[in-house]
């Protein structure tokens, strides 16, 4: 078999440097075992990178190593590195595959390291010392949608803003103009906040009215595996539903243009004609939300959250609300959805009421 250990060894080497020339036959039969597969570069290039590392840390080779070897390291990838536990959970799982190979009586692994060193690899992965996938979502909890209620206090306060500049006759109206049409359009729309500062000028290009709907492209970036894809130009962005789409006309005809810098190639831009940061948009949302007595949990993301939730507790097919977003995957979306208890109550009492019909 690709992999196995008779074919990885060579026995002349083994009188020189024996625990290298393993450690590497080992990795080296792995690799072969994976391209067997048809497993690509990407895939087996890290496994290898990170099961290095994991040597490394133990500073021992395969046959010696054992469960408080995996303890020791997922304790320091959680308390020391701060890594999250679906990261801790991927790292665990890639040394289980590569202990489990070594063990594996079909490679041969055992005993040519019983013959060579009078050991042998033991399993060291097991439920007691690694991260079970329990739940779809294990991601930071703290960005949560807004209640309907509170999401429409924070629109009306961030309204409020705009009139009570203007009635004051300061020179913040069109900042406050402005940070009120992104938090609406991008509510709205259900993009996400903090890359949408990226968008250039085509960036909220408007759509005829009864115009088909198109999913909503965000700004070309890197794409995290299991994210939004595929990336597509900023000038692909498209406000939609009704509200949406007047609010991103309003800001490009009435409020842009009279916040100046025409040769400045931002959407949103700050007075100064700078371009609109993430760090700006964070600040004058926990303003707001501080001024309402809002959870500290909502921030700017919330948007995002609220949008997907509220979407699907209105019953919005879910393959249009992926698309919408520019989700690739269902289990992606699952991030983003939060509904309550008398969403989840309703839903389980309509799919049980056929059964019991006739009882």
């Amino acid at each position: 078999m690709a992999g196995s250990a008779n074919l990885e060894l060579i026995s002349g080497r083994l009188r020189f440097r024996p625990e290298d020339t393993v450690w590497e036959a080992m990795l080296n039969g792995w690799r072969s075992q994976q391209q067997a597969r048809n497993l690509k570069k990407g895939t087996y290039e890290p496994r290898e990178k990170l099961v290095r590392a994991f040597q490394t840390y133990t500073n021992e080779y395969p046959w010696l190593w054992t469960p408080a070897h995996m303890d020791e390291w997922s304790a320091n990838l959680t308390s020391e590195k701060g890594l999250a536990p679906s990261t801790v959970r991927g790292y665990q799982g890639t040394v289980r595959l590569f202990s489990e190979y070594l063990i594996d009586p079909r490679y041969d692994w055992a005993l040519a390291c019983e013959e060579q060193f009078g050991t042998y690899p033991v399993a060291i992965c097991h439920e007691w010392n690694t991260i079970p996938h329990l739940q779809d979502y294990e991601g930071d909890p703290e960005a949560r949608p807004f209640t309907r209620e509170d999401l429409q206090m924070f629109l009306d306060f961030a309204d409020d803003q705009v009139e009570r500049a203007q009635r004051s006759g300061r020179k913040g109206t069109l900042a406050a103009y402005r940070d009120a049409t992104f938090v609406q359009g991008h509510l709205r729309v259900g993009a996400s906040p903090y890359r949408d500062v990226e968008a250039g000028p085509g960036g909220l290009r408007q759509e005829p009215e009864g115009a088909a709907v198109r999913p909503v492209r965000d700004a070309q970036r890197p794409l995290r595996q299991g994210e939004e894809g595929p990336a597509a130009a900023p000038t692909e962005r498209v406000v939609r539903h009704g509200l949406g789409r007047r609010v991103g006309r309003d800001y490009v005809v009435n409020v842009r243009p009279r916040l100046g810098f025409p040769d400045q190639p931002a959407l949103w831009i700050t007075e100064r004609g700078g371009q609109l940061r993430p760090g700006s948009i964070n600040d004058r949302f926990e303003e707001y939300r501080d001024a309402l007595g809002l959870p500290k949990e909502l921030t700017p993301h919330s948007l995002r959250h609220s949008y997907i939730t509220h979407q699907t507790e209105d019953g919005v097919d879910r393959m249009f609300i992926q698309q919408q977003v520019g989700h690739e995957c269902d289990s992606s979306l699952a991030i983003y959805t939060h509904v309550s208890n008398d969403f989840m109550n309703t839903s389980l009492q309509n799919a049980l009421a056929p059964a019991f019909a006739g009882v």
